[in-house]
């Protein structure tokens, strides 16, 4: 017997991919043509074919900040990831407290971008912030518009307190989705709270570590909004990610040329390295048999 297949369901689906063409679609059209040619204004372009494109890949400007850009995700993915993890162990597993943690650490998840970095930037100033004065009068030199150190440890540490909390409550449900049979059978074997973790807890939720350190990947990889706020990339170019400096380059010198190359290679460098931990996942899940 033939299964009967009804074509009128993508009918349903036509007013997502309108959608998806007017918001996606037709702007990547859009910045591929501008990579390609030249303006001098008055809205009159010229050929330039891959000269954006070989310019930047012999760029130092766009291969620091890449530097730059990847030393800061491989910090937050560092800190991140394994201080979500403890944290999602030592929360409560069941009742009131289970409740009152699960809010607790959502809290800076709903947090607006430009407000943490407005936080943080007030936080951490010597005159008026509490961090910053307090540190001046703990005699620490620490100011975060003049020093290499101060500025990124300051927007490495507003990351980590702004979504550590991801990780955590992703780790405690892969946590909570352990049946109990397991823990009964390790404290037969009178297992230490070490081997639990490394032979039940970690192979468990190796799966929604894997989407955790994707998700924090593509968003420290993408970040603009927090720095740009606090530092502006300063100070001189300490800060200065792939975000700052394609805004710079696009609306701060109007190359636009230029600007719609670097985007499209700051994208595709995204998508290769998030199809690398995607392709990893799904092995690990294969090879768990999930």
């Amino acid at each position: 017997m033939e299964k009967t297949v009804n074509q009128k369901a993508w009918f349903l689906v036509l007013p997502v991919l309108v959608l998806v063409a007017f918001s996606a679609v037709i702007p990547l059209m859009t910045v591929v043509n501008y990579s390609v040619q030249d303006t001098f204004g008055n809205n009159q372009f010229f050929w330039a074919g891959l000269e954006w494109f070989d310019e930047l890949l012999h760029s130092d400007r766009m291969w620091n900040a890449l530097g730059r850009q990847m030393v800061f995700s491989a910090i937050i993915l560092a800190i991140e990831v394994p201080l979500g993890i403890f944290v999602a162990l030592n929360m409560p597993k069941k009742g009131f407290w289970a409740s009152f943690c699960l809010v607790l650490m959502s809290l800076p998840l709903l947090i607006p971008w430009n407000v943490v970095g407005t936080i943080w930037q007030i936080f951490g100033r010597v005159d008026i912030g509490l961090l910053g004065y307090t540190l001046d009068a703990m005699g620490i030199d620490y100011n975060y518009t003049q020093g290499f150190i101060a500025a990124w440890t300051t927007l490495i540490v507003m990351d980590v307190w702004h979504w550590t909390s991801l990780v955590a409550l992703l780790a405690y449900a892969g946590l909570q989705s352990i049946p109990d049979a397991y823990y009964q059978a390790a404290k037969i074997d009178q297992a230490s709270r070490w081997a639990v973790f490394r032979y039940i807890e970690l192979p468990k939720i190796t799966g929604v570590l894997m989407i955790a350190i994707l998700l924090r990947f593509m968003d420290s990889f993408m970040i603009y909004t927090e720095p740009f706020v606090v530092t502006g990339g300063g100070p001189g170019n300490a800060t200065t990610f792939l975000s700052i400096d394609l805004v710079k380059m696009a609306l701060g010198q109007f190359d636009l040329g230029p600007a719609a190359a670097f985007s499209l290679m700051y994208f595709l460098v995204i998508l290769l390295i998030s199809w690398v931990f995607y392709t990893v996942m799904v092995n690990l899940e294969k090879r768990d048999g999930v």
